[in-house]
């Protein structure tokens, strides 16, 4: 598998309590947090719910 690198650009403050329980199970709590995971169906699943406050990149 390959590993990505999810790193959190913007707030989860005003966003739907779903978006802030995934940004939370992904382990990203501070802005500008970062954390580097295997690219799993379920992670991928949780990325693309929250892409809009994140960043992805492929190590």
């Amino acid at each position: 598998m390959k590993k990505i690198k999810i790193t959190k650009v913007k707030s989860v403050i005003d966003r739907p309590e779903r978006q802030k329980r995934t940004m939370q199970a992904l382990g990203l709590g501070k802005l500008n947090a970062s954390i580097e995971v295997e690219a799993t169906p379920q992670i991928l699943g949780m990325v693309r719910k929250v892409n809009h406050l994140i960043k992805v990149e492929e190590l």
